[in-house]
């Protein structure tokens, strides 16, 4: 769905990143992934051996520990909205609805 969504509005200006905190013993099931669904958008992986919690709250100071989280960011660099767990194309809709009125929504370059 975030691939369907990707190409939908990207011409209006959404940029989406992914970011994964898998474990080395899951990269295999991460990297299967990726060649599948062709995300084409960037797709991080937290660097191994750091402190999940530290570098989550440094994401988002919300945070409540629950994964997957989806984070949305204006193009400000502000939190928007955030929700927890899979949602419906329409609450994921509603976020990108928020982060392409955001500040500097009309401003090219970001």
């Amino acid at each position: 769905m975030l691939v369907q969504l990707h190409k939908q509005y990207a011409p209006q200006g959404l940029a989406i990143f992914s970011v994964s905190l898998d474990d080395d013993a899951d990269m295999n099931l991460v990297r299967r992934f990726l060649a599948r669904n062709q995300p084409g958008f960037p797709s991080y992986r937290q660097k191994p051996g750091i402190d999940v919690d530290a570098f989550y709250h440094g994401v988002n100071p919300a945070w409540t520990g629950s994964m997957p989280e989806t984070i949305f960011y204006g193009r400000d660099g502000r939190i928007v909205g955030h929700f927890i767990g899979e949602q419906p194309r329409a609450a994921f809709e509603e976020g990108i609805r928020q982060v392409l009125s955001s500040p500097g929504a009309q401003t090219s370059g970001h």
